[in-house]
């Protein structure tokens, strides 16, 4: 078996009195996609920012390598610049050029000297079509080249693990299929990915794992095959049943 990557142990998460994750058990191994689907609200977005302390857990453990990152004195900032993040909403810097935007953080955090970090950033933009963009602002780009470059900054961290917020659920539909076959190929290359997505077909054709969540716990969780084929749980029948 694969190395444990994330084990999350008794994961909470309150916000003031309302209880949006209601104890969380999860283990992702190395390599693995993991899907997580259900009904907006259900806590999905919250359980993956917590994975690297966006957000702060009320209480329980998250194991990211080794190491308690929920525990108190640890310092996020070294963990962090392990596990990539993709929002919905792009979150890259408008001042600054595709290259730039791609180079700052590793010349910052990794000390990668420059030429090399720009060599490796074009290699990479060469990966998901933009590397005729490199000189480009931001604000020149479509929705789905934006998000394409937010993968690519995630990349060039060279993290362990990449987790999507709905990278796709901000773009116009034309602009789905190329975001969402980036990752499909990042997966095939052997990256850890965990995504909350509502697009099903992605989930199906892609995950090793897909996580059904609704109302703060995980319901069921299996192969695509099981959650789209053969749902056992109450809930996941009737969500699947409204979304397909």
């Amino acid at each position: 078996m694969t190395k444990e990557l994330i084990v999350v142990k008794d994961l909470h998460k309150n916000f003031g009195d309302l209880e949006v994750l209601k104890g969380i058990d999860q283990t992702i191994h190395q390599g693995e996609v993991v899907s997580i689907i259900g009904p907006s609200g259900s806590g999905k977005s919250t359980f993956l920012r917590c994975l690297n302390l966006l957000e702060k857990p009320t209480s329980g453990q998250i194991i990211f390598e080794g190491v308690d990152i929920a525990a108190e004195n640890v310092d996020i900032d070294t963990h962090r610049k392990k596990i990539g993040m993709i929002f919905q909403h792009f979150n890259v810097f408008p001042h600054l050029t595709v290259l730039e935007n791609i180079t700052i953080t590793p010349i910052l955090e990794l000390k990668t000297p420059k030429a090399e970090a720009e060599k490796e950033a074009i290699e990479l933009l060469k990966k998901v079509g933009l590397e005729d963009k490199k000189d480009e602002y931001p604000r020149k780009l479509s929705g789905g080249q934006k998000q394409r470059l937010a993968i690519v900054r995630a990349l060039a961290m060279h993290p362990d693990v990449i987790l999507c917020d709905e990278p796709t659920s901000a773009l116009d539909p034309e602009m789905v299929k190329g975001v969402l076959e980036v990752i499909k190929e990042l997966a095939n290359q052997g990256m850890t990915i965990v995504i909350v997505t509502h697009e099903m077909g992605f989930a199906r054709e892609t995950s090793d794992r897909v996580l059904f969540m609704d109302e703060g716990i995980i319901q069921e969780q299996g192969t695509p095959e099981d959650i789209f084929e053969h749902p056992q749980n109450p809930r996941t029948i009737k969500f699947l049943s409204q979304v397909l």
